[in-house]
Protein backbone atom coordinates (compact mmCIF):
# COMPACT_ATOMS: atom_id res chain seq x y z
CA UNK A 1 0.00 0.00 0.00
CA UNK A 2 1.09 3.47 -0.90
CA UNK A 3 2.11 6.52 1.86
CA UNK A 4 -0.70 8.27 0.85
CA UNK A 5 -3.44 4.99 0.66
CA UNK A 6 -2.11 4.20 4.40
CA UNK A 7 -2.99 7.68 5.33
CA UNK A 8 -6.37 7.79 4.22
CA UNK A 9 -6.78 4.77 5.99
CA UNK A 10 -6.02 5.53 8.81
CA UNK A 11 -8.01 8.63 9.21
CA UNK A 12 -10.97 6.97 7.97
CA UNK A 13 -10.12 4.79 11.12
CA UNK A 14 -9.54 7.66 13.45
CA UNK A 15 -12.94 9.04 12.18
CA UNK A 16 -15.07 6.22 12.98
CA UNK A 17 -13.36 5.81 16.36
CA UNK A 18 -13.95 9.74 17.32
CA UNK A 19 -17.56 10.40 16.12
CA UNK A 20 -19.44 7.81 17.75
CA UNK A 21 -16.82 8.31 20.71
CA UNK A 22 -18.05 12.11 20.59
CA UNK A 23 -21.33 11.60 20.08
CA UNK A 24 -21.89 9.01 22.71
CA UNK A 25 -19.66 11.61 25.13
CA UNK A 26 -21.88 14.28 24.84
CA UNK A 27 -25.18 11.96 24.98
CA UNK A 28 -23.65 10.14 28.28
CA UNK A 29 -22.82 14.68 29.79
CA UNK A 30 -26.08 15.78 29.02
CA UNK A 31 -27.83 12.85 30.41
CA UNK A 32 -25.91 12.73 33.41
CA UNK A 33 -24.41 16.23 33.81
CA UNK A 34 -27.45 18.58 32.48
CA UNK A 35 -30.37 15.86 33.06
CA UNK A 36 -31.54 15.44 29.45
CA UNK A 37 -32.86 12.41 30.08
CA UNK A 38 -33.11 9.63 26.68
CA UNK A 39 -36.00 9.06 24.97
CA UNK A 40 -36.94 5.48 23.36
CA UNK A 41 -35.60 6.95 19.91
CA UNK A 42 -32.55 8.69 21.65
CA UNK A 43 -31.64 5.21 22.79
CA UNK A 44 -31.74 3.87 19.53
CA UNK A 45 -29.54 6.30 18.25
CA UNK A 46 -26.84 5.20 20.50
CA UNK A 47 -26.88 1.29 19.61
CA UNK A 48 -24.99 1.78 16.27
CA UNK A 49 -22.89 4.12 17.57
CA UNK A 50 -21.89 1.40 20.07
CA UNK A 51 -21.30 -0.87 17.14
CA UNK A 52 -19.32 1.40 15.33
CA UNK A 53 -17.00 1.80 18.69
CA UNK A 54 -16.37 -2.04 18.59
CA UNK A 55 -16.10 -2.21 14.94
CA UNK A 56 -13.40 0.92 15.06
CA UNK A 57 -11.30 -0.89 17.98
CA UNK A 58 -11.03 -3.94 15.73
CA UNK A 59 -10.09 -1.77 12.74
CA UNK A 60 -7.42 -1.01 14.76
CA UNK A 61 -6.84 -4.39 15.64
CA UNK A 62 -6.64 -5.90 11.92
CA UNK A 63 -4.38 -1.95 10.10
CA UNK A 64 -4.37 -3.26 6.91
CA UNK A 65 -7.95 -4.52 6.52
CA UNK A 66 -11.30 -1.92 5.10
CA UNK A 67 -13.98 -3.58 6.17
CA UNK A 68 -14.24 -3.31 10.17
CA UNK A 69 -13.67 0.52 9.10
CA UNK A 70 -16.61 0.49 5.90
CA UNK A 71 -18.79 -1.14 8.91
CA UNK A 72 -18.38 1.34 11.29
CA UNK A 73 -19.06 3.88 8.74
CA UNK A 74 -22.38 2.11 7.87
CA UNK A 75 -23.09 2.39 11.55
CA UNK A 76 -23.22 5.75 11.79
CA UNK A 77 -25.04 6.23 9.28
CA UNK A 78 -27.46 4.26 10.55
CA UNK A 79 -27.40 6.37 13.50
CA UNK A 80 -27.51 9.16 11.43
CA UNK A 81 -30.58 8.51 9.62
CA UNK A 82 -32.63 7.17 12.70
CA UNK A 83 -31.38 10.64 14.42
CA UNK A 84 -33.30 11.86 11.04
CA UNK A 85 -36.52 9.82 11.55
CA UNK A 86 -35.94 11.36 15.26
CA UNK A 87 -36.21 15.12 14.45
CA UNK A 88 -38.64 14.41 12.28
CA UNK A 89 -40.58 13.46 14.84
CA UNK A 90 -39.76 16.65 17.25
CA UNK A 91 -40.61 18.83 14.68
CA UNK A 92 -44.04 17.08 13.89
CA UNK A 93 -42.57 16.40 10.07
CA UNK A 94 -44.07 12.88 10.65
CA UNK A 95 -45.26 10.85 13.74
CA UNK A 96 -43.67 8.70 15.49
CA UNK A 97 -44.34 5.08 16.57
CA UNK A 98 -42.89 4.94 19.99
CA UNK A 99 -44.73 6.06 23.32
CA UNK A 100 -43.67 8.50 26.12
CA UNK A 101 -40.97 6.96 28.09
CA UNK A 102 -39.53 7.50 31.74
CA UNK A 103 -36.10 7.39 33.33
CA UNK A 104 -36.85 5.80 36.44
CA UNK A 105 -34.22 5.45 39.17
CA UNK A 106 -33.20 2.30 41.26
CA UNK A 107 -33.04 1.67 44.55
CA UNK A 108 -35.49 3.12 47.17
CA UNK A 109 -39.24 2.42 47.22
CA UNK A 110 -40.21 0.93 43.52
CA UNK A 111 -43.33 2.72 43.08
CA UNK A 112 -42.10 6.17 44.10
CA UNK A 113 -39.15 5.49 41.58
CA UNK A 114 -41.61 5.44 38.98
CA UNK A 115 -44.12 7.85 40.14
CA UNK A 116 -41.24 10.49 40.51
CA UNK A 117 -39.53 9.80 37.36
CA UNK A 118 -39.53 12.17 34.73
CA UNK A 119 -41.84 11.54 31.49
CA UNK A 120 -39.75 12.00 28.64
CA UNK A 121 -41.67 12.15 24.94
CA UNK A 122 -39.76 11.20 21.61
CA UNK A 123 -42.02 14.53 19.80
CA UNK A 124 -40.73 17.09 22.16
CA UNK A 125 -37.30 18.36 21.82
CA UNK A 126 -35.39 18.62 25.20
CA UNK A 127 -32.78 20.74 23.82
CA UNK A 128 -32.27 23.13 21.00
CA UNK A 129 -29.00 25.16 19.38
CA UNK A 130 -29.87 27.01 16.60
CA UNK A 131 -33.27 25.76 16.21
CA UNK A 132 -31.73 21.87 15.47
CA UNK A 133 -32.05 19.10 18.26
CA UNK A 134 -30.05 16.93 19.56
CA UNK A 135 -31.15 14.04 17.15
CA UNK A 136 -31.17 16.63 14.40
CA UNK A 137 -26.84 17.22 15.56
CA UNK A 138 -26.89 13.91 15.34
CA UNK A 139 -28.28 13.76 11.89
CA UNK A 140 -25.78 15.81 10.55
CA UNK A 141 -22.32 14.99 12.60
CA UNK A 142 -23.12 11.17 12.15
CA UNK A 143 -23.96 12.07 8.49
CA UNK A 144 -20.90 13.85 7.73
CA UNK A 145 -18.53 11.42 9.76
CA UNK A 146 -19.39 8.50 7.69
CA UNK A 147 -19.61 10.30 4.65
CA UNK A 148 -15.64 11.59 4.95
CA UNK A 149 -15.10 8.26 6.36
CA UNK A 150 -16.30 7.05 3.35
CA UNK A 151 -14.17 9.35 0.93
CA UNK A 152 -10.75 8.44 2.71
CA UNK A 153 -12.26 4.59 2.47
CA UNK A 154 -12.68 5.53 -1.22
CA UNK A 155 -9.00 6.82 -1.60
CA UNK A 156 -7.08 4.48 0.43
CA UNK A 157 -7.82 1.94 -2.32
CA UNK A 158 -7.49 4.37 -5.11
CA UNK A 159 -4.38 2.54 -7.46
CA UNK A 160 -1.93 5.52 -8.18
CA UNK A 161 -1.51 5.35 -11.73
CA UNK A 162 2.55 4.67 -12.51
CA UNK A 163 4.60 7.34 -13.98
CA UNK A 164 7.45 6.08 -16.39
CA UNK A 165 10.36 8.13 -17.48
CA UNK A 166 11.05 8.33 -21.31
CA UNK A 167 14.53 7.89 -22.24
Amino acid sequence: MLPAQLAALRAARLMVLAVPAALLGGAYLSQYGFGLYPCEMCWWQRYPHFAALALALFGFALPARRWPVALAALAIAASGLVGLFHAGVEYHWWQGFTACTSAVQAGGDPLAAIMDAPMVRCDQAQWTLFGISLAGYNFLISGAGALLAGLLLARSNKVEPHVHALG
